[in-house]
């Protein structure tokens, strides 16, 4: 299929009937959505329809090895919602913060919440106290339920002004549940597609970090599409190893397995030996992770040779680069692996890849617009681009959020969300993602995207982690600078590489600085942290030279 040019770009397009079946259009807010007539209504809908199904089956199974069937799971979140509707008087529309790591508390915690339609606001439990602080008063929740690891930044003197503070000890779960025998079943409130079911704070200093609203309808949709396009069935086998407070965590794993049936391990932190290990232990089928992640698992492949029973691997949140996926196939060649282009604000899923990227001529792509939504490419000026023309990626459509929380709901200008990055579409209708705007570095003049450079340093064999930013120079204002991350043994130097990069890159694109490290700084979600990275590049260098 060959797109026509300068256009909006429906995602409906590009996908079969199976992933197209149910999808109908429905009046939301004044807008006409795209969503699907099968999906349930909200999380709590789908634990109840799912436990219908598979009452007795093993859903989650925890950080120490306990175990509960989807129907113990409902029960706990029925008598959490009892203490939290009869004691701490939550209702419909009230935000509750939750700082919890992964584990059966934050699960039981969120579907409670949503089950009295109010708002979850997770936060990460990787930020201190004077960085969740902010973001507890930005979102004016009115309780918080949190790890007993934090009881100290809550006291008597603190001057956080809540209804109900809850602690939460992982070693005693069902201390959540105490006296909610007596207590009478909450009344039965119906969910509306637009409720906002989760305020999700991005990534960033707490400064400048937005509270992203997601509506009943934005995460449902997005589930949808993963368990359509994924073809995820009760048969999956997934582990969470990634925060379960962030998007991918709680959409892209714990919300798409609740809803189709699947079973679900948690791993309170994230250690790649324990997950491969478990891989094998648990036969998981499917995993969902960042780059990070997946180039953490490579780096212990000897020890894991036989790992047959992964069948999907889905990767997003920033560039992959395509020698790490071929390492990946050939590491475990029944799997598909398949990039996702999303963000917190489409509710984890945007573009997805149709099929093994590995065998794809479009490898490096981020796949194609998923179904009820829209794409356009534009200037600087606003203007739809053509095909194979670098500008700003714009989305419309079901996953998208309605706007940010800040005080009130900030809507979105016309619906369209601005996503920062820069991209284009090929002819065929494949996403590529150039850079974020503000890493595109400007060298007197002359654009230079840090995916580009990046991708070119992944081509020598003894570089296994490289980050490329742009750092001051009193001479072009603005040059490329390389964090990069060696095999052992290597004698790679920067003079090296530079003569290297010369035979494949244009001389004002290779790097004027390279510092080579143990490993690349990461942000409390695991992206690379290219704030940091800039700071301690900047640090090392002086006017085109090495301090």
């Amino acid at each position: 299929m060959k797109l026509p040019n300068q256009t909006i770009v429906n995602g409906d397009i590009f996908w079969n009937s199976d992933v197209l079946h149910s999808l109908k259009s429905y009046p939301v807010k004044g807008d006409i959505l795209e969503l699907y007539e099968d999906s349930p209504k909200s999380f709590y809908a789908s634990l109840v329809q799912s436990t219908g199904r598979f009452g007795d089956k093993i859903c989650i199974t925890d950080d120490s090895g306990r175990q509960y069937t989807y129907r113990q799971l409902l029960d706990m979140v029925d008598a959490f919602s009892k203490h939290l509707y009869h004691k701490c008087d939550v209702r419909p529309g009230m935000r509750v913060g939750l700082l919890l790591y992964n584990t059966i508390g934050f699960c039981v915690s969120f579907l409670a919440i949503n089950k009295l339609n109010s708002t979850s606001v997770p936060l990460s439990t990787k930020y201190r106290e004077t960085e969740v602080i902010p973001l507890i008063k930005k979102a004016s929740l009115s309780g918080l339920i949190y790890d007993e690891g934090f009881s100290q930044w809550f006291t008597d003197s603190s001057d956080i002004q809540m209804d109900f503070f809850l602690s939460y000890n992982d070693a005693a779960p069902s201390a959540l549940l105490e006296g909610t025998e007596e207590l009478s079943d909450v009344p039965v409130f119906k969910p509306d597609p637009a409720d906002i079911a989760i305020i999700m704070f991005t990534s960033g200093t707490t400064s400048y970090s937005k509270g992203v609203t997601m509506t009943n309808y934005n995460t449902m949709h997005a589930v949808s599409v993963y368990r359509k396009i994924f073809q995820v069935t009760p048969d999956d086998i997934t582990l969470i190893p990634v925060p379960i407070y962030h998007v991918t965590g709680l959409i892209g794993l714990l919300s798409l397995f609740l809803s189709t049936g699947g079973s679900i391990i948690l791993h309170k932190f994230f250690d790649a030996r324990r997950v491969l290990h478990d891989v094998s232990q648990y036969g998981i089928t499917f995993i969902h992770a960042a780059p990070t992640v997946f180039s953490l698992l490579l780096e212990q492949k000897a020890d894991f040779p036989n790992l047959t029973s992964i069948r999907l691997m889905a990767c997003g949140s920033s560039n992959m680069p395509s020698k790490k996926i071929l390492e990946l196939k050939e590491w475990m060649p029944q799997a598909e692996f398949r990039t996702v282009y999303g963000l917190t604000e489409t509710s984890s899923p945007a573009t997805i890849f149709p099929c093994d990227v590995s065998q794809s001529p479009y490898i490096g792509s981020s796949g194609q617009p998923v179904p009820g939504t829209f794409f356009k490419i534009v200037s600087d000026t606003g203007e739809i681009l053509p095909f194979n023309q670098v500008g700003a990626i714009l989305i419309k459509g079901s996953v998208v959020t309605p706007g940010y929380y800040i005080d009130s709901l900030v809507p979105l200008r016309d619906g369209w969300l601005d996503t920062g990055d820069l991209g284009y579409f090929n002819e065929e209708g494949y996403l590529y993602i150039v850079d974020r705007k503000k890493d595109m570095i400007n060298r007197g003049g002359e654009k230079i995207c840090s995916i580009d450079v990046e991708n070119t340093l992944y081509d020598i064999p003894d570089i296994t982690e490289a980050a490329v930013v742009g750092i001051p120079d009193e001479k072009y204002g603005e040059v490329p600078a390389a964090m990069i991350c060696l095999k052992q043994g290597s004698d790679l130097t920067s003079e090296k590489l530079r003569s290297m990069l010369k035979e494949k890159l244009a001389s004002f694109q290779i790097p004027a600085v390279f510092l080579i490290v143990d490993s690349i700084p990461l942000t409390p979600n695991s992206k690379i942290d290219k704030k940091k990275i800039r700071q301690l590049l900047s640090q090392n260098f002086t006017n085109g030279g090495r301090k």
